[in-house]
């Protein structure tokens, strides 16, 4: 009788031992349907969206069960030729059409959401006093500008070239974030960025109007990548960005609303 028991209760524990393993298969199962549904979107943006697009994350992120959004903020060119190397991406928001239209077979639709104009960002107090793209031709002055490659700086090229004036920059750099911290810095005295940058650049810097009769307007298309791995999510952020509410964000940052025509 004592032996039997011993068998019985060792059978049982065999029986436990399977059945946990069972269960433990299960819970790998639900890990991997997880794995399958991410719950994060990686939202590659215009360096000049920074501070619209990381508000729009978080009202994102709020109203989608904290589903998560990392934003890689750059250069639309870098960020075009990131997504030609096929970087892991869901949605692309470029500063210009030229760059969107690089990956045009990696990214469905395109549509335009904002645009925007540019202006000169000076230090604090305009120390050097410029008051306009002609005061950029003095030799005295520090002037740093994206790169040409870089959507701000082929704009900054065109209301140069437009109004006849040449510049000759300390530095170039690779994207318009770049440009702004250069002046507040100190180590440049005046830039062409956008008026969304000067907006969103902080209390040690300030802008200087262009003119609408020497300015541009850069527009914005926004798209969802082909081979994104959660596409309903990317899509349900780019509606977001082209819905009322994305629009008054991108408003309260001083970006205008996309061409009409």
């Amino acid at each position: 009788m004592l032996r039997s028991r011993i068998r019985l209760t060792a059978a049982l524990a065999v029986a436990a031992l399977v059945l946990a393993a069972c269960g433990g298969s299960d819970d790998n199962s639900g890990g991997s349907s997880s794995a399958a549904s991410p719950s994060e979107i990686k939202v590659f943006a215009a360096a000049s969206l920074t501070a619209a697009f990381t508000k729009l994350g978080e009202d994102y992120s709020a109203a989608n069960g904290g589903t998560k959004v990392t934003f890689n903020f750059a250069g639309s060119q870098a960020l075009a030729t990131q997504i030609q190397q096929a970087a892991p991406a869901d949605v692309f928001a470029s500063a210009d059409i030229t760059n969107m239209d690089k990956v045009k077979d990696l990214v469905n639709t395109p549509q335009n959401f904002a645009s925007n104009l540019l202006a000169i960002v000076v230090e604090k107090g305009n120390p050097k006093d410029v008051k306009g793209l002609e005061d950029l031709a003095n030799p005295d002055l520090k002037v740093v500008l994206a790169a040409e490659e870089v959507p701000a700086g082929k704009y900054a090229k065109q209301v140069l070239d437009d109004a006849g004036v040449s510049v000759t920059p300390v530095s170039q750099e690779d994207n318009v974030k770049a440009v702004v911290t250069k002046v507040s810095l100190g180590e440049a005295d005046a830039g062409i960025v956008y008026v969304t940058d000067v907006s969103a650049g902080g209390d040690t810097i300030e802008g200087v109007d262009i003119p609408e009769e020497q300015n541009v307007v850069a527009t914005y298309p926004i798209a969802t990548v082909k081979t994104s791995k959660a596409p309903d999510k990317a899509q349900s952020f780019m509606d977001l960005v082209l819905s009322a509410e994305g629009q008054q964000v991108l408003k309260e940052y001083w970006f205008l609303p996309p061409p009409t025509t």
